[in-house]
């Protein structure tokens, strides 16, 4: 085994902590290619509904999300998992039984309340070796990837079956076995990784808040997925209406979405050999602007429709791979865990946020509206992407650290800083440890554990 590769334990944590999301974020993403259409046989249904019961799921996680990984970092990662895969499942089944859309709408901010995606990544991260953790992240965000593909194909499948009710009782017996992994799969973690990595706190957020280029990169993917739940309020009803019965909308889904990926990968490829980042993001985000805009336009066409959601797809893939990477290697070295916590809380905030939008424009006008007005939504972030600024390529790690006094702390983070390849240095005396980003081609880490003492 070399240091290059993960080891046995990293590998079966990868594997079944990437099991655990895939099958909590299916059971999410089976409900929005259906629940405008099968919920209509809901009492009280209406779009303005609609919109509240895919939102209601957003909200409840953006405001849960950080403090249940806090206290994941207090009791432990696994009860907190647990319990929040319990309350998903309580949420499925109150959704499952419901006879009102407003009910199920209880039943998604229930679900929402297991918020455990933060718990989850610092469980990995606890779970694998500095120079190993992005490897481990990589898998787990494909997983989510995968199971958005396999979600538009299940979705309509059962639904068409077994109506809404069918998806939410599918979603719990998935929250079941997710509890399994968890217990009987996922390894025991012998050593917590450092807080900086993991750990969001709220001090540090109100901080980062400040800081212009991750603002930009949190009202990214806070618009991002508002456009996406925003269209998904009324695409389904949208594809009926030109002709495309239920049953079949995974035949457009399906090679849409594959051929998004495929037409997404050579983007990135190019864009990271060629050092174009800046470049690919903007066009990215004026090809999700354009697509929404044409779909507003193309709207009665089942063709116009594919190619348009193409489009959309080939862009959001590229972005909702490349933003998180960017938050990780723009965020203070000893703030990572707070970043990504503040990152996450907006991604869930755009899904509720989509939700309200979609319904409220779909209740109050044209479904050609609600697609313009995802699309301007796509120009607001275009306008505020215009001027952000991609970092130089960069990982953090941290070290162990023995300090004596802050002065010590101090003086330690500026010959830290001044060694070659150290682009930022953080030394966090209460958690006695140092947090560096570097440039892995320059930096010496037998130097740096040299200058803290450990050599």
């Amino acid at each position: 085994m070399t240091a290059s590769s993960l080891n046995s334990r990293e590998k079966r944590a990868a594997v079944s902590l990437a099991s655990v999301f895939a099958f909590r974020m299916l059971g999410l993403f089976m409900l929005m290619p259906v629940l405008a259409i099968y919920g209509q046989s809901l009492e009280g249904f209406s779009p303005i509904w609609i919109g509240f019961a895919i939102g209601a799921y957003g909200l409840t996680q953006a405001v849960l999300q950080i403090p249940m990984g806090r206290l994941s970092d207090k009791i432990g990662r696994k009860k907190v998992i647990v319990g929040g895969l319990v309350v998903f499942a309580i949420g499925s089944i109150v959704a499952a039984l419901a006879d009102s859309i407003q009910m199920v709408t209880v039943g998604r901010a229930l679900q929402g309340m297991g918020a455990i995606a933060s718990a989850l990544l610092a469980f990995a991260s606890d779970l694998s070796r500095d120079e190993q953790r992005p490897k481990v992240m990589a898998v787990i965000g494909m997983s989510i990837g995968m199971s958005f593909a396999f979600a538009m194909l299940l979705g309509p499948i059962v639904a068409a079956s077994w109506g809404i009710a069918g998806v939410f009782w599918l979603t719990a017996i998935l929250a079941v076995f997710g509890i399994f992994i968890v217990t009987m799969l996922v390894p025991k973690a012998v050593n917590k990784a450092p807080k900086g990595d993991t750990l969001a706190s709220f001090s540090d957020i109100k901080k980062l808040i400040k800081h212009p280029q991750l603002a930009r990169l949190n009202a990214g993917v806070l618009l991002l997925h508002l456009t996406l739940t925003t269209i998904f309020v009324v695409l389904p009803s949208q594809l009926i209406k030109d002709g495309l019965v239920a049953d079949h909308h995974w035949y457009l889904y399906i090679p849409v979405l594959f051929l998004a990926f495929l037409l997404m990968v050579p983007i990135m490829i190019v864009a990271i050999k060629k050092e174009k980042e800046k470049q690919a993001f903007i066009g990215s985000v004026a090809l999700l602007t354009i697509s929404m805009l044409a779909m507003s336009v193309w709207v009665n066409s089942v063709v116009g429709i594919a190619v348009c959601m193409l489009l959309y797809f080939v862009a959001f893939n590229f972005l909702e791979a490349t933003m998180p990477a960017l938050v990780s290697r723009i965020a203070p070295a000893s703030q990572k865990g707070s970043a990504m916590g503040g990152y996450s809380s907006s991604q869930f905030l755009g899904a509720f946020l989509g939700g309200m939008l979609g319904g409220y424009v779909a209740q109050t006008t044209t479904t050609q509206a609600v697609f313009a007005a995802a699309a301007l939504v796509g120009l607001i972030w275009l306008i505020i992407a215009w001027k952000m600024q991609v970092p130089p390529k960069s990982k953090v790690i941290s070290l162990m650290t023995k300090l004596d006094s802050e002065e010590h702390a101090q003086v330690l983070a500026s010959q830290l800083v001044a060694l070659p390849g150290v682009i930022e240095a953080t030394v966090v005396r209460d958690e006695s440890r140092s947090y560096l980003k570097i440039n892995d081609k320059e930096f010496d880490l037998d130097q740096a554990r040299k200058v803290a003492g450990l050599i």
